[in-house]
C-alpha cells in the first residue's frame, strides 16, 4: 500500500497515452451526464 502522491515512477503512462485516456474519460463522463440528464428530465 502506498500513500496518495507516492506512486512508483514506472507506473506513469506516456504523456500521449495519458492525454488520450483523459479525452476518453471526458467523453464517457459527458455521455453519462447526457443519458442521466435525459432520464431525469423526461
Amino acid at each position: 500500500m502506498s500513500t496518495p502522491g507516492q506512486e512508483p515512477r514506472e507506473y506513469e503512462p506516456p504523456p500521449g497515452l495519458g492525454k488520450l485516456a483523459l479525452w476518453i474519460l471526458l467523453f464517457v463522463v459527458a455521455a453519462i451526464v447526457v443519458v442521466v440528464g435525459g432520464v431525469y428530465f423526461t
